[in-house]
């Protein structure tokens, strides 16, 4: 029977869901994995951890669904503002995930605003500068580790929220994508040019 494998990759766990085309769920699994406070204020996940418990519970849901599923898609929601950046020839990532409940990027977003930067940011993204949100995030991972800023800038790595990541591992990297709810959330993408 025609079914869709539906990932929700959240904040403390992941899920995953068998769907038959008519409602039924086929198959379901739910895994958490490790949160990391490195400093107040710091909330990060192990992006290879995510993959590794995304791909268990989706072989476990496939499993439950006993044979009755024939695959036909895969969809994926997730912490739209959490980012991970990792090497685009290995697919391993070279830092851990800065998720969206992380506050670090105070700083950077409070010199923004007093530069006079909001307004432009908010009328081109629809955003308002806070530290929720992935720019700023990649702003300070690159200010503070230098080697991958350089590796960035050699077009070695790539970065995205985590449904990109889990895109990038599940195609053996073929695809770096994400959708418009994703990138909308990012302070990255310009609502006029998307």
């Amino acid at each position: 029977m025609p079914a869709v494998l539906a990932l929700d990759q959240g904040t403390t766990g992941s899920t995953a869901l068998v769907i038959a085309r008519d409602g039924r769920v086929l198959g379901r699994a739910y895994s958490e994995f490790t949160q990391h406070f490195p400093q107040p204020g710091w909330v990060e996940h192990d992006a290879a951890e995510i993959w590794e418990v995304t791909r268990r519970v989706a072989g476990e849901a496939i499993e439950g669904a006993a044979g009755e599923a024939r695959l036909e898609a895969v969809g994926i929601t997730n912490q739209r503002e959490t980012v991970v950046v990792w090497d685009r020839e290995t697919l391993e990532p070279v830092h851990r995930a800065i998720v969206w409940q992380d506050r670090r990027t105070t700083e950077i977003c409070r010199g923004l605003k007093e530069e006079g930067k909001e307004p432009e940011i908010r009328e081109r993204t629809g955003l308002v500068l806070d530290p929720y949100f992935s720019g700023t995030k990649l702003t300070w991972l690159f200010r503070n580790r230098p080697e991958l800023r350089k590796r960035a800038e050699a077009g070695d790595l790539a970065a995205g929220t985590i449904d990109s990541w889990l895109v990038a591992r599940l195609t053996g990297g073929a695809l770096h994508a994400t959708d418009h709810t994703n990138a909308s959330r990012t302070l990255l993408y310009d609502l006029e040019s998307r």
